[in-house]
């Protein structure tokens, strides 16, 4: 994902790490802060990983039911008796514990994926879920749709499905993408949402954690859109924009990164609505959206700047998701949009993995 804190690194950069983290197995012990400064990352196995010769055909378009649809509306299999939930705002998040994502049946995963389109944020605390082997952790995902396999990003050696997201005091390219002199290192979007097939409920799980910061932004693109006065909601459905990858493609071939797929351009509805709650959202992020589709220059750029403004501000319909290794956050891309905080020590490592399952073609309001 273009500005989230994400370090790919070389097939070479990868050979020449010190201590061959790149090689080494999982580590199965719980390192202390001393041994995870000396000894590197505690999931070596899931180091970024990027060959700038490996290649992806362009995605196809493929059939998509939601999960959703199936689902019991009052949740047996996931919200049962050993579990507890805490919202943490009304419009936006829920906090999980007592169930494993892992021990969930087709019936459970069906739940989780209504619960995440109701709720837009679900972060499931003390999961074994980062303990899985990677084909377990991608069956899981896959249930969701086709895992999207990132173009640019660091992955796992014969696994490109994971989208590996790294920092420590050596890799850092977050502040690169960003641009070094920027004040303010939010940066609004919603993932890959420039595929015809953008994703629904994304899995992201910690790693390494620094010991504050390093949280994630959520923001409901739901409420954004109910905020608005009814006539400019009116005007907003039926415009499309154009979501592209050609800067996220750019950046990685100018440092030497791989574009295992060439960028591409899709227009999608500024307005659309979730085919299982039928809920209505904005679709705009300032991370990939470029332009609004028949508009002159200008008035699209102040259209643009004025939706994402308004979202940026929306400090009443976001949250501040924090993470601690064994943290699973689940949310509908296709409702919200976040931002990465870039405001801990760089010294420190911070260490997640991202799969990202694809759905439908976005439906207009």
């Amino acid at each position: 994902m273009a500005p989230s804190i994400t370090e790919t690194v070389t097939t070479t950069a990868v050979d020449q790490a010190s201590n061959g983290i790149a090689k080494l197995n999982l580590r199965q012990d719980k390192p202390t802060e001393s041994t995870k400064k000396d000894q590197g990352p505690s999931y070596p196995y899931y180091f970024p990983y990027s060959d700038v010769n490996e290649k992806f055909p362009p995605t196809e378009l493929f059939d998509h039911v939601d999960p959703g649809t199936r689902a019991d509306p009052k949740k047996p299999n996931l919200l049962g008796p050993g579990t507890k939930t805490n919202d943490i705002s009304p419009y936006i998040g829920t906090e999980i514990t007592g169930v494993q994502i892992s021990q969930l049946s087709n019936a459970g995963l069906d739940e989780l994926a209504l619960f995440a389109a109701q709720r837009k944020l679900l972060v499931f605390r003390d999961q074994d879920f980062k303990d899985l082997n990677p084909d377990r952790q991608i069956e899981i995902a896959r249930y969701f749709g086709p895992i999207q396999k990132h173009p640019t990003s660091g992955n796992v050696k014969g696994y490109p499905e994971f989208h590996v997201v790294y920092r420590d005091a050596e890799h850092d390219k977050f502040r690169d993408y960003l641009g070094g002199d920027r004040a303010n290192k939010t940066s609004w979007h919603s993932d890959i949402s420039y595929e015809k097939q953008p994703p629904s409920a994304t899995f992201f799980f910690i790693l390494d954690q620094p010991p504050s910061g390093g949280d994630t932004l959520f923001a409901s693109q739901v409420e954004a859109y109910n905020r608005l006065s009814p006539k400019f909601q009116k005007r907003l459905e039926g415009l499309r924009a154009v979501h592209s990858a050609v800067a996220q493609a750019d950046h990685s071939r100018n440092r030497g990164g791989p574009v295992r797929r060439e960028p591409i351009e899709t227009e999608h509805p500024v307005v659309r609505k979730h085919p299982v709650t039928g809920e209505k959202a904005l679709y705009v992020n300032q991370g990939f959206t470029r332009r609004i589709v028949g508009y002159r220059v200008e008035e699209s750029e102040n259209l643009l700047k004025f939706l994402w403004d308004h979202i940026a501000k929306g400090s009443d319909f976001q949250v501040r998701a924090n993470y601690k290794p064994g943290t699973v956050v689940v949310w509908d891309n296709r409702v919200t949009v976040h931002s990465g905080t870039d405001d801990y020590d760089p010294a420190e490592r911070r260490h997640a993995v991202r799969l990202t399952p694809q759905a439908e073609v976005p439906i207009p309001a």
